[in-house]
């Protein structure tokens, strides 16, 4: 985190670390430029980038919740409306074209008004591009859709859309079981394949008997095995499970001692810091921007 000198307000600075090749940074710079557009109460606010000695870094909205990772939210009517906060996100995004590719309890962020936002949606689907599943993270590919992992389950089509829709599903019921729904020792480090195989091979996650039939049926139509049966988030925003009446205010659900299997830094909102500036080709004015970061922030 860090604060605006003048202001005190704060902010969230993600760094990605490492020799990023110059065809990923110029997509990375152009994908930054895109997203600083992208307004949407579900949605961690992207305020700019800059570059310094070789890292990229990042300014984002802080989230003074942290993650959703490691929560158990039990009371259906408060899952419910973490779900169509996140749905809404993520029908914004759809209908700019945008896939996240990464959505999962670490992407999740709450704050203290209950508020939750989409964390991670571009700069994490342009290096996932750039990586093998195999060498993702363990905590990436826990939440991959199975046509994803294995293309022949779906003839070699990948539909990333419907793709975002399992990851979310498999997130919101791990948010009701309070452990991966796939098994707590799954996604850990050297589990790989037995990881891959439950994904790809075993039936889909299922909600659990005590859970009611509205809930059921949502995580059954998010889970669904072939891509094409699964709802698009607008339609499911229709689901009589997210429809409901809005629920009263909860306080933010504590961490669950079970592990979840990915384990990224919680990133991101507040109110809105001073944009970069960005040439007109989309490239960071990263000499200027330099220069009002170190005058600014401490």
């Amino acid at each position: 985190m860090v604060r605006h000198r003048s202001t005190g307000r704060p902010y969230a600075l993600k760094v990605l670390y490492g020799n990023h090749d110059d065809a990923v940074r110029r997509q990375i710079t152009r994908e930054i430029a895109i997203l600083r557009t992208a307004e949407h109460p579900a949605v961690v606010r992207c305020h700019g980038m800059y570059e310094q000695a070789g890292e990229l870094q990042i300014l984002l909205e802080y989230m003074d919740g942290g993650s959703l990772e490691g929560r158990r939210i039990a009371n259906e009517a408060f899952l419910a409306d973490v779900a169509r906060q996140v749905l809404s996100g993520i029908a914004y995004l759809h209908r700019r074209h945008i896939v996240h590719r990464d959505i999962k309890p670490s992407n999740l962020l709450i704050d203290s008004r209950n508020r939750v936002k989409i964390a991670d949606f571009g700069v994490g689907r342009i290096l996932n591009q750039t990586m093998d599943p195999c060498n993702s993270s363990v905590g990436t590919i826990a939440y991959m859709s199975p046509e994803r992992i294995n293309t022949d389950l779906n003839d070699g089509a990948y539909d990333g859309y419907a793709g975002d829709i399992w990851s979310f599903g498999l997130s919101i019921l791990e948010f009701y079981l309070g452990r991966f729904p796939l098994g707590e020792n799954l996604g850990k480090q050297g589990d790989w394949a037995a990881l891959m195989c439950a994904i790809c091979y075993s039936d889909s996650p299922a909600a659990p008997p005590n859970a009611s039939p509205e809930f059921k049926s949502f995580i059954s139509c998010c889970l669904q095995k072939n891509p094409a049966r699964r709802p698009s988030a607008a339609q499911l925003l229709q689901h009589r499970f997210v429809a409901g009446p809005q629920p009263q205010p909860q306080p933010p659900p504590a961490p669950s001692r079970s592990r979840s299997p990915p384990r990224p830094p919680a990133a991101a909102a507040a109110p809105r810091a001073p944009s970069f500036m960005m040439n007109s080709d989309g490239i960071p004015a990263l000499i200027r921007a330099r220069a009002w970061m170190d005058g600014g922030w401490h």
